[in-house]
């Protein structure tokens, strides 16, 4: 058996695969982000998950092969990954799982463990691709001088956008309702107290303002849907960083995937975001990912210990995942 885990700023996923390509059990967790939680913290996230998703599946923790952890963050401070690639020993065999960054189980899932890249437009931004044999990623800075196109990037822009259309500087549009409404303001400068508030401004908390920012453009905003289209320019950036470091020549049509919940507004930003790979003046084929990250995370476990599913496995398990037929 496999176990897949995808760490996030928000929530943290885990998933047991067996040796048939079928899933066995889910569960989910809290948010795994170091930097936000703390070492405690993901150890507290990872131990209650795993012994969830194994007490779902009627398993021991004998009973696993391999595992992969994709953590946030991780490979993105050398006194940090050490402690973080033990942080799972509380309730794994430290012989039978590895840690790595989460973007590779957004790729695993979007690709299927084959070649190409997966852009992550979630609380962060990050993308990461194979090609035969060699890795590479772009951006994933964090949110005080990266993350473009990240959920944390629209919600910050997007409160600029209200601050703009307030005092006259931009035109204003739904947006300008839509935080009065979501925060009760007696007058719109009372927004500097709220977002400037600790707990407002933590990472995660301002990441979920994307919501209204995609609202307004919804509601045709033309600065929130401009924003859109800027997301999509950037993560688009990320995904042509990651193709040169790849050396992937121009003329092969390389596989792009993407996850994320900023995806999850569909035509919002995959539009803009196809639309800028389109003028690269290199071949793409934008593919919709085949499983969620993860699954991915199941899937590269399985890889690490040497286990490749074949076609009708991977096919069974999509059809599973559309129909909800999965546990």
């Amino acid at each position: 058996m496999f176990l897949g885990i995808d760490g996030g700023g928000t929530k943290t996923a885990f998933l047991l695969l067996d040796g048939e390509g079928r899933e066995r059990a889910s569960a989910e967790g809290g948010s795994s982000y170091h930097p936000q939680v703390g070492l405690d913290g993901v150890r507290a996230v990872l131990e209650a998950g795993i012994r969830e998703v194994l007490a779902r599946a009627g398993v021991p923790v004998s009973a696993v092969t391999y595992g992969f952890v994709g953590l946030p963050a991780y490979g993105e401070d050398p006194n940090v990954d050490p402690l973080l690639a033990t942080t799972p020993r509380v309730a794994l065999p430290q012989e039978r799982f590895r840690c790595g960054n989460d973007m590779v189980c957004s790729w695993a899932g979007g690709l299927g463990c084959e070649d190409g890249i997966s852009v992550i437009a979630g609380t962060g931004s990050i993308a990461y691709g194979e090609y035969e044999g060699r890795t590479a990623r772009a951006g994933g800075w964090g949110e005080v001088f990266g993350d473009e196109g990240s959920a944390y990037w629209i919600a910050r822009e997007g409160l600029g956008l209200f601050s703009r259309m307030s005092d006259g500087r931009c035109a204003p549009g739904p947006l300008l309702d839509l935080v009065r409404l979501h925060y009760d303001l007696r007058q719109d400068l009372d927004l500097a107290g709220l977002i400037n508030d600790p707990a407002s401004a933590a990472r995660t908390a301002l990441a979920q303002l994307s919501r209204l920012i995609a609202a307004a453009a919804a509601a045709g905003d033309a600065a929130c849907l401009d924003l859109y289209g800027r997301a999509g320019l950037e993560l688009a950036s990320l995904v042509r960083a990651t193709r040169a470091q790849l050396s992937v020549p121009d003329s092969v049509p390389l596989a792009v995937s993407y996850s994320g919940g900023v995806f999850s507004t569909g035509a919002l930003l995959v539009e803009p975001f196809g639309a800028a790979l389109a003028t690269a003046g290199t071949a793409w084929r934008l593919q919709a990912p085949r499983f969620s990250p993860v699954m991915g995370a199941a899937l590269y476990a399985a890889r690490l210990a040497g286990v490749r599913f074949p076609a009708d496995s991977l096919a069974r398990l999509e059809r599973d995942a559309r129909d909800g037929a999965g546990t």
